[in-house]
């Protein structure tokens, strides 16, 4: 058992550099099972290592997922891209998460909208296991973008969304240390303007899509005009969402 009182996890947390030191004692005690297990958690999370890493849990869109080390953290603006994709997800659509990491945008549409066919890739095995955990695990696939999905969705996905990479390779040096130390750097690099992996989704959707199935992919507000243009060449009716509560953007493309 984990002892009652424990003033001292609070003053560790703060003098790491926790701004939310409270609720982070409050969650590492009600994790941990035992003294030792706590002291090993505070011990993680003060090296610098991701909260939600050392819980084994992240909560997105109302959900609770699990999440491992080694695997991106999804933020609480892409919840902002899950809506914009719930919106557009009748029942019974067929619906591909790329690049989905924990399988959270997946999950929460999955969640959201009854009887849709949910599939998810990532290139990164790490992530595709632990996507398994929170998603049916035969629709989970290994593999480069497209290259991962069954020839069977060619031409027949409703719904296509990607969280992919795109932080600059110049602004990863800035991003806090949780983040560029501990997240993989596949997951944040999008290459010198952040759109190195959107032009190949971009570029490959009008082939995956059924018609009048969309594409939404979440860029920084400063890479929507650039990202709406790649939409744009590749034939597809672009749109931008954006939302000052989430602090996001989203570039939607939809096949005519």
């Amino acid at each position: 058992m984990v002892s009652a009182h424990r003033p001292d996890l609070v003053a560790t947390l703060r003098a790491a550099g926790c701004v939310f030191a409270e609720d982070e004692a409050r969650l590492l005690r009600e994790t941990a099972r035992t003294d030792a297990e706590l002291d090993r958690f505070v011990a993680r999370r003060v090296s610098g290592e991701p909260l939600e890493h050392v819980l084994g849990r992240v909560s997105f869109c109302g959900l609770t997922l699990v999440i491992r080390p080694g695997v991106f953290v999804p933020r609480r603006r892409t919840e902002f891209l899950a809506h914009c994709a719930a919106e557009l997800t009748a029942p019974g659509a067929t619906v591909v998460d790329l690049c989905c990491g924990c399988g959270a945008v997946a999950a929460a549409l999955a969640a959201a909208v009854g009887g849709c066919e949910v599939h998810a890739a990532d290139v990164d095995p790490v992530a595709t296991g632990c996507a398994r955990l929170n998603l049916p695990p035969h629709r989970v696939f290994d593999g480069d973008l497209y290259d991962a999905l069954p020839a069977r969705l060619y031409g027949h996905v409703d719904v296509l969304v990607a969280n992919a990479p795109y932080v600059p390779t110049g602004q990863i040096a800035s991003m806090p240390r949780e983040a560029r130390c501990r997240e993989p750097r596949h997951a944040l690099d999008g290459g010198t303007d952040g759109l190195d992996v959107h032009r190949r989704l971009v570029a490959g959707a009008p082939h995956w899509l059924a018609p009048g199935g969309a594409l939404l992919v979440e860029v920084a507000a400063q890479q929507a005009a650039a990202a709406t243009d790649l939409v744009t060449r590749m034939g597809l009716q672009a749109r931008i969402r954006s939302s000052e509560e989430f602090d996001a953007t989203v570039v939607v493309g939809t096949r005519r």
